[in-house]
């Protein structure tokens, strides 16, 4: 087994534990390979080895080219999404999981009309208040959702994402209770808004994020690092 295999397995072993523990079934949680870093190569060896065809990217030309290259793989958009990039990423990446304003929302529903798509998208929450992390404050979800459905029809508002601060899972895992606790309370089915995903946790903290509801994970460093 290649080093690389190696490292997928330990991480779907650690995420069906931590399902395990909460009493949910593995198969209710992907894995999103964060690839940012990562080279091609790297990629198509994560397909063939690994069984890994979802990977997340955090740049816009580095999303388009991976996805030109890797025809099989599926691309989330991960990162931080500027006005100015949404026509490349839009129509390339399978969901955007990074929506931070109603400016970048209504920029994705105008791009997506002219493809004649619906593109997903996540909304991005800043749960844990600290400036440095991206995000509408909880208290603006509400409207935005109110507005994907009312105005926007090329966009799918299939969940929530949120990134917490670099500290020990236990000192964290609140975050990823509280963007949960959101969702369940924030539920506005409609044309344009399905809130079925969670984006939550990472290298450092995806069990607890599992434990607390994640449907989807970004891992990166305990995937690529080796």
């Amino acid at each position: 087994m290649s080093t690389l295999a190696a490292s997928f397995e330990a991480v779907r072993a650690r995420m069906a534990d931590a399902a395990g523990r909460s009493g949910r079934k593995p198969e209710d949680i992907c894995l999103v390979a964060v690839s940012k870093s990562v080279s091609v190569d790297k990629v198509k060896q994560a397909q063939t080895e690994c069984d890994q065809y979802l990977f997340g990217e955090n740049r816009a030309d580095e999303l388009v080219r991976k996805a030109e290259v890797c025809p099989d793989a599926d691309f989330h958009y991960v990162g931080t999404l500027q006005t100015n990039k949404v026509r490349k990423v839009v129509g390339v990446a399978s969901l955007i999981h990074s929506v931070d304003s109603e400016r970048l929302l209504r920029a994705i529903d105008a791009r997506a009309k002219l493809q004649s798509i619906k593109q997903p998208v996540l909304m991005q929450v800043s749960i844990s208040g600290e400036e440095a992390k991206q995000g509408i404050e909880p208290s603006q979800l509400d409207a935005l959702l109110h507005l994907a459905n009312s105005e926007l029809a090329h966009i799918q508002v299939n969940g929530l994402m949120t990134m917490a601060p670099f500290a020990p899972a236990g000192d964290i895992r609140w975050i990823f209770e509280d963007l949960r606790k959101l969702r369940d309370k924030s539920v506005q089915d409609g044309p344009s808004v399905s809130l079925s995903e969670l984006s939550m946790g990472m290298t450092g903290d995806f069990e607890a994020a599992i434990e607390e509801g994640a449907t989807l994970v970004r891992v990166g460093t305990a995937l690529f690092a080796a």
